[in-house]
């Protein structure tokens, strides 16, 4: 029986975490299509700024549903609702980018801020489930797997490119547009499995005290009876401390000092995964690649092998975040990604260029292997560790809201780069590199003196962490709980229930609490 409700945690996380696989898709999506001869043709070779704007503009997309439209949607629909939604979004997106008609590129832009939107209220909601439904003795190897699926993502897009790619002549522009319809797939097997999906114990309780149906969910993914009830207790002792004592709603984010400091490491973490070099990379590859080899089909066989290869890097997260904590994975991260970033570019500003134009093959053998060895350190840590961190450190009343303004910091900082980066690459060339590199030092320094260890802390009580109050010893207080922290076993009654325990409270007049 144990074994079947930790397999349903699994199983329930690895639904939510399939909404990573639609961001690491679309990402590969535009660094594909760039080289493609066809989608050039399609849309009339669009420029170097317009190219900028037409990656940017899905970032503007899930700028604005993450800080405006994702928080409220999974607060008050819930989180399996606002991933249904987010899904549903990107579905009709991707269809409005595949068929945009010849030379209206700003059909495909529309497409694009659209399908931002949609993946910005679906990757808010998406790590906010999974930190809910999860115990945090395993909080971080699940959410490891949040990382991973965008590897997944990257892997799909970038294998079936270069399927199609050996068949350009045949497709035309099927070439392009097969690799753009391939993005609904994931979307649709996520919305035909969140039916079968509990709501999370958290949102029940928080929208409208639902004891019952918070307790059923625990039931079904926790290993006893003893440890359902206590964390019912932790969960609601939790939330009316927030309710009561700081805000019911958003305004908590700046009215409490404690959340407003997560805030602003977490903008920090955010833009910082950025600043790594990572997301400029994703976008574009092919670019930097072009300065290295001359064929489009070697291109796109070494963006699948990475695909490939972030897929096996990011597994390296799960047995490592739980066991030495956040702190020790952003740090050795962001040292070994500034090495490779100076490896990488002292290759290729060091070496002479071949004759016809880029670099002789063990050079470009030599400088794949740096960057293949940056995903390497990239993907355990501040690929995964950073979503992992900013999902755990809020407490309920703002979760939903935070998680999706600081993810979408992470697209504000890539919209500044994928703006500049094409100018700034021609002009530099691989020495833009070493601008990654001093931004990852600078990242090391930011997290060793700013960033507390959060592995193995429970949601309700991560506030401590940060010079805030114990929500679930306060809630405890106002609830009149002698131990907060332990529901007292007792006999139920003779109305043929198996054994449990349960908790009587004392009314306080602050609200009314239901003996359950």
């Amino acid at each position: 029986m144990v074994k079947q409700r930790l397999a349903y945690n699994w199983y329930a996380a690895m639904v939510a975490a399939g909404c990573m696989v639609l961001y690491g898709f679309d990402a590969a999506v535009f660094n594909t299509v760039q080289a493609n001869k066809q989608w050039l043709a399609w849309f009339d070779h669009p420029s170097g700024e317009l190219f900028g704007l037409i990656n940017t503009t899905y970032s503007i997309g899930a700028i604005i549903a993450g800080w405006f439209i994702a928080g409220p949607t999974a607060d008050y629909l819930g989180r399996r609702w606002a991933m249904g939604i987010g899904c549903f979004i990107t579905i009709i997106a991707s269809f409005v980018q595949a068929f945009a008609p010849i030379h209206k590129v700003g059909v495909f832009i529309f497409g694009r801020v659209l399908i931002g939107i949609g993946q910005g209220i679906a990757l808010t909601a998406g790590p906010v489930y999974i930190g809910e439904i999860t115990p945090s003795e395993i909080r971080g190897t699940v959410m490891s797997f949040w990382q991973l699926f965008y590897s997944v993502g990257s892997f799909i897009a970038y294998w079936v490119n270069y399927a199609c790619g050996q068949h350009t002549k045949t497709l035309g522009e099927w070439s392009w547009k097969m690799v753009v319809l391939f993005q609904i797939l994931v979307p649709v097997i996520i919305m035909l499995q969140l039916p079968f999906l509990p709501e999370t114990p958290r949102w029940y309780i928080q929208n409208g005290n639902r004891v019952e149906d918070a307790t059923a969910v625990l039931r079904r993914v926790r290993d006893d009876e003893q440890e359902v009830q206590d964390e019912l207790l932790a969960i609601r002792e939790a939330i009316v401390f927030e309710k009561e004592v700081i805000s019911g709603s958003y305004w908590a984010l700046w009215k409490d000092p404690s959340i407003r400091k997560r805030l602003l490491i977490a903008f920090v973490l955010n833009m910082g995964q950025q600043l790594t070099g990572q997301g400029t990379l994703n976008s574009y590859s092919s670019t930097i690649y072009k300065k290295v080899w001359t064929n489009v089909n070697t291109i796109n066989l070494i963006n699948a092998l990475n695909a490939t290869f972030g897929i096996v890097f990011t597994l390296n997260a799960v047995w490592t975040v739980d066991r030495f904590g956040r702190r020790f994975l952003f740090i050795v991260g962001g040292i070994g990604m500034a090495c490779c970033m100076l490896m990488v570019a002292l290759i290729g500003l060091e070496t002479p260029d071949a004759k016809g134009g880029g670099k002789s093959e063990p050079v470009g053998i030599s400088i794949v292997f740096g960057l293949f060895l940056f995903i390497f350190f990239y993907k355990p840590s501040w690929g995964a560790t950073t979503w992992i961190w900013t999902a755990e450190v809020f407490s309920m009343n703002v979760r939903s809201q935070a998680v999706g303004m600081c993810s979408q910091m992470q697209n504000v900082a890539q919209v500044i780069f994928n703006q500049f980066f094409p100018t700034f690459y021609n002009n530099c060339g691989l020495k833009s590199f070493f601008f990654f590199m001093s931004a990852n030092i600078v990242l090391v320094i930011f997290v060793w003196f700013m960033v507390p260890e959060t592995k193995r802390v429970s949601l309700e009580e991560i506030d401590v962490l940060f010079g805030g109050q114990n929500h679930i010893e306060k809630g405890g207080d106002l609830l009149n709980v002698e131990d907060p922290h332990h529901a007292h076993a007792r006999e139920l009654d003779m109305s043929g229930r198996e054994k449990g325990v349960g908790v009587t409270y004392v009314e306080h007049p602050a609200r009314e609490i239901i003996d359950e």
